[in-house]
């Protein structure tokens, strides 16, 4: 049997992240009745590997709560793991394509903005620069049919 702190350092973790995912659910150590001590059997133990693991594959910890329910029951998770797995790679391209447009708005402005003077804030103006990229600059990477133009 080993304390939460042995287990925290063999995985490279703070106890409070054990104690964390203890209180969570996700961990079921033992508990002492003479010092109210946690500890852990192999199989717990082994139990934070596999939630560190899953996290590193970019599982959220309910999910992974999800799949060790799953596992407990008998049943298994495998299934459910490819499942949430395609659905967050789904996820994760959309978020790239969504930083590429953001970094091609970004390399635009920077073009537009090299040659352009620098103003002094006024009652009217904080920055020159982003308020007419608001007012009338319209995203290359939207096509025309997919704008939200309004009538003037």
């Amino acid at each position: 049997m080993r304390t939460v702190t042995v287990v925290a350092r063999h995985y490279g973790v703070s106890p409070d992240a054990v104690r964390h995912y203890t209180k969570l659910g996700l961990l079921n150590p033992l508990r002492s009745e003479i010092n109210g001590y946690r500890y852990f059997d192999i199989a717990e133990a082994n139990k934070l590997g596999f939630i560190l693991s899953a996290k590193k594959l970019g599982f959220s910890l309910k999910e992974i709560g999800q799949i060790l329910v799953t596992a407990d029951h008998g049943d298994t998770p495998c299934p459910l793991v490819r499942e949430l797995i395609q659905r967050r790679l789904g996820e994760i391209r959309e978020e790239i394509a969504e930083s590429q447009r953001l970094a091609n708005r970004l390399e635009l402005a920077c073009d537009r903005w090299r040659e352009l003077p620098d103003r002094m804030p006024s009652g009217d103006s904080i920055c020159h620069l982003i308020e007419t990229w608001q007012a009338g600059v319209i995203d290359p990477e939207i096509k025309p049919e997919d704008r939200d133009e309004k009538p003037q």
